[in-house]
């Protein structure tokens, strides 16, 4: 194990970054960080976080130093692990894709369908360029990338650059938290047959300390479906009975699709509304100079068990443990019916070397005709945002389930791609040519 680690943060402004310093407190036991680095282009963030991640890590009584900068190579250069959790066009370009879709009969969402396709447009020439400087400042430092939509910026790390990366979801943690809970053990003891790509996936099984309880855990699933009886949005007894798996939530998207289109399109406000008027309250509260740790309104920005993910995985690799979490990570032989290049969110033995994927069984044909065209849909928009390429770009809205025709896919894109001109170079080259 390495002693005295760098951890850089980019996105280190993030309102998430409080519960991300509380991890590492708690883990300096098994993890001997010497140095965290926060990143983050808005000095203002950057300060009011700052403030309070040092007053928390002085409360904790380690000796970890933190740095705050704008520079993210003067973050990176040294690191061992480099945490992204950025948002390319904050707040303000999430809530445009939430909307806009609305407009064409389709589902907006920040990481599912177009508005999840907006986004990993905007993000993947910042994800690839911080790629080239962990490359260039710190090679051999392990990307965590937290930045939704996980499993597309992972697919783009992968593809397009030559960095250690791992996509990290708080997802499986919180199923697994959730299972343990009902069944009053540790989470540690908790194993679960998890399949497909990030934010569609499905359990198969479960175990607790290797003994099979899918039975019990099934049942469980069934007796909550039965007594929340289906209203269009959360997933019906009869459904769960049909595919004999339980699907992550994100999945009401497709099994409920025409619900959930009504349910966001009538809502007042979209959830990046909320999440922004959330988030204002926050930092109001972080720059409170008495407060030395996370306060519970943070529960209500989402994203739980995201410090007990993170540091579990990097100390997962840090003292070489050979643990299996369950990551965003190239499929090679583990998930049969995709290619091996894909990137797959499943069960994976971590240890100094990153994540090697387990073998799983195959896919059965209720779900794997939905991953495969996902997958497809997630090939095309990585080669459009890293190569500004219009055609993948419309190639994938067409291949996306959840894009109904041609001239959907065609009538949607142009208006996308001009909402969010400003952070998409790539697209519009002319922009960045410099006036005669």
């Amino acid at each position: 194990m390495s002693e005295g680690l760098k951890v850089s943060v980019i996105g280190g402004g993030s309102s998430y970054t409080p519960e991300l310093i509380e991890g590492f407190i708690e883990s300096r036991g098994e993890l001997p960080v010497k140095q965290i680095a926060l990143m983050d282009i808005d000095p203002r963030r950057l300060e009011i976080i700052g403030g309070l991640a040092g007053r928390m890590l002085r409360a904790g009584g380690g000796q970890i130093d933190l740095q705050l900068t704008t520079n993210r190579e003067e973050a990176i250069a040294g690191s061992d692990f480099v945490i992204s959790q950025i948002r390319v066009g904050g707040m303000a370009a999430r809530i445009l894709d939430e909307k806009i879709p609305l407009q064409y009969g389709l589902i907006g969402q920040e990481t599912t369908g177009p508005g999840g396709f907006a986004k990993a447009l905007r993000t993947i020439p910042v994800a690839l360029a911080i790629a080239a400087d962990i490359d260039k400042l710190a090679p051999g430092a392990i990307l965590i990338n937290f930045t939704n939509p996980a499993g597309l910026i992972t697919e783009a790390l992968q593809r397009y650059s030559s960095v250690n990366a791992i996509g990290l979801c708080n997802l499986p943690i919180g199923a697994e938290m959730r299972i343990a809970k009902r069944l009053g053990v540790e989470r540690s003891r908790i194993a679960l047959d998890w399949a497909g790509l990030n934010h569609l996936n499905w359990i198969r099984g479960a175990t607790l300390d290797g003994e099979d309880i899918w039975t019990q855990v099934f049942a469980q699933a069934l007796e909550e479906a039965r007594q929340n009886p289906d209203d269009g949005w959360s997933f019906s007894a009869e459904l769960l009975e049909q595919l004999g798996m339980i699907p992550c939530g994100y999945l009401n998207y497709y099994y409920n699709r025409e619900a959930a289109y009504q349910k966001l399109k009538q809502a007042p406000r979209t959830r990046g509304e909320e999440v922004q008027e959330i988030e204002a309250q926050l930092l109001n509260m972080y720059q409170d100079p008495e407060l030395r740790e996370k306060p519970a309104l943070l529960e209500k920005r989402g994203g739980a068990y995201y410090s007990k993910a993170a540091v579990s995985l990097i100390a997962a690799i840090a003292n070489d443990k050979n643990e299996v979490h369950i990551v965003n990570t190239v499929n090679g032989d583990a998930l049969p019916g995709l290619e091996r290049q894909d990137v797959v969110e499943v069960p994976s033995r971590v240890g100094a070397q990153g994540a090697s994927p387990l073998q799983a069984q195959p896919m059965p044909p209720e779900i794997r005709g939905l991953v495969q065209a996902v997958k497809a849909y997630e090939q095309l928009a990585a080669r459009a945002g890293a190569e500004g390429d219009r055609q993948a770009a419309l190639q994938a809205l067409l291949a996306h389930p959840l894009v109904p025709t041609f001239q959907v896919a065609s009538d949607l894109l142009p208006a996308l791609l001009q909402a969010h001109r400003a952070c998409l170079p790539q697209f519009f080259p002319e922009d960045r040519r410099e006036p005669a």
